[in-house]
């Protein structure tokens, strides 16, 4: 097996994790949990998103945290810009990168934002192009990868349908997300494959839930294809609000014990990312919903 020699995590806790908490989660504990995420050593934070407060209560004082955050040298901070609106809101906060969305299926589309997914693509031209110029960073994430909770299975020429559209608006990262945790690792490598069609393997990332357990399986799946970048949630924050009660995000620390078992470098420190994810944890009131945080936590109070 050709493993990468190093892997970046890119935490979308702040961001993809929290905006499924229904409990308001005050701007300085998110601020605080970014500090700390910083601190363990990750390098690529998707801190918040500037969309309707109407849609998504969570994310109302967006502002207010990128404004609070201690930028570090080094550290990409992103955040989520549906629209033109709401790029232009994201631009006083001068993020490093900006995320635009898509989906591999044409129920989800319509279903979560009304249009097709060719006529996302004409809304988000502007968002991206306006990105471009103003000199920031684009990232594309493609949702329903793997499968939909309204199509089932998305095949593989969806994905790449997709990344075609995105490359051809100007997108320069894209990640392939399994929104709803269906996807196996022979699946996942074909979305992968069909999205490697149109983008290097350096611009190329996975995004996996855990909904069925197979979020682990599905990164090292991933990793021998040559995929190095992945995101990732601290303390396994968020849920998949199409599988009621089911785990979302795959954790961060369950990934990283995972690549430092195999010699994979990624700059993280896992007790710091740890003492991170127990922080919100803390606050939400509930056990970090990482398998590695668990253990370790509990060989610590031994």
């Amino acid at each position: 097996m050709n493993l990468p020699p190093h892997v970046k995590l890119v935490e979308v806790g702040p961001r993809d994790g929290l905006q499924n908490e229904k409990q308001p989660v005050p701007a300085a504990i998110k601020i605080e949990l970014v500090h700390r995420l910083q601190a363990s050593g990750l390098k690529e934070i998707e801190v918040t998103s500037f969309v309707s407060p109407k849609w998504v209560p969570q994310m109302a004082d967006n502002a207010e945290v990128m404004a609070g955050i201690v930028r570090w040298p080094g550290v990409r901070y992103s955040v989520l810009t549906p629209n033109l609106q709401g790029f232009e809101a994201a631009l006083k906060s001068k993020p490093d990168e900006i995320v635009v969305f898509g989906a591999a299926s044409q129920a989800f589309s319509r279903k979560n934002i009304n249009c097709s997914i060719a006529e996302s693509m004409e809304r988000f031209a502007p968002v991206v192009q306006a990105a471009l110029d103003a000199g920031i960073f684009v990232r594309g994430a493609m949702s329903c990868a793997v499968g939909c909770p309204y199509e089932g299975e998305v095949a593989p020429e969806r994905v790449g349908y997709l990344a075609g559209l995105m490359k051809g608006i100007g997108v320069q990262h894209i990640g392939v997300a399994d929104t709803i945790g269906v996807g196996t690792p022979i699946k996942v490598q074909r979305a992968l494959e069909a999205t490697l069609k149109h983008f290097s393997l350096d611009q190329v990332s996975g995004h996996f839930h855990d909904t069925y357990g197979q979020a682990l399986a599905n990164t090292l799946a991933a990793l021998q294809i040559g995929v190095w970048q992945f995101d990732t949630s601290v303390a396994g924050l968020g849920g998949c609000p199409f599988a009621k009660g089911a785990t979302g995000n795959v954790a961060t620390e369950d990934v990283l014990f995972m690549l430092e078992g195999m010699g994979i470098e990624t700059g993280v420190d896992l007790d710091k990312l740890i003492d991170a994810g127990k922080f919100i944890s803390d606050f939400l009131q509930r056990k970090p919903n990482s398998r590695a945080a668990t253990a370790l936590l509990n060989k610590r109070a031994g």
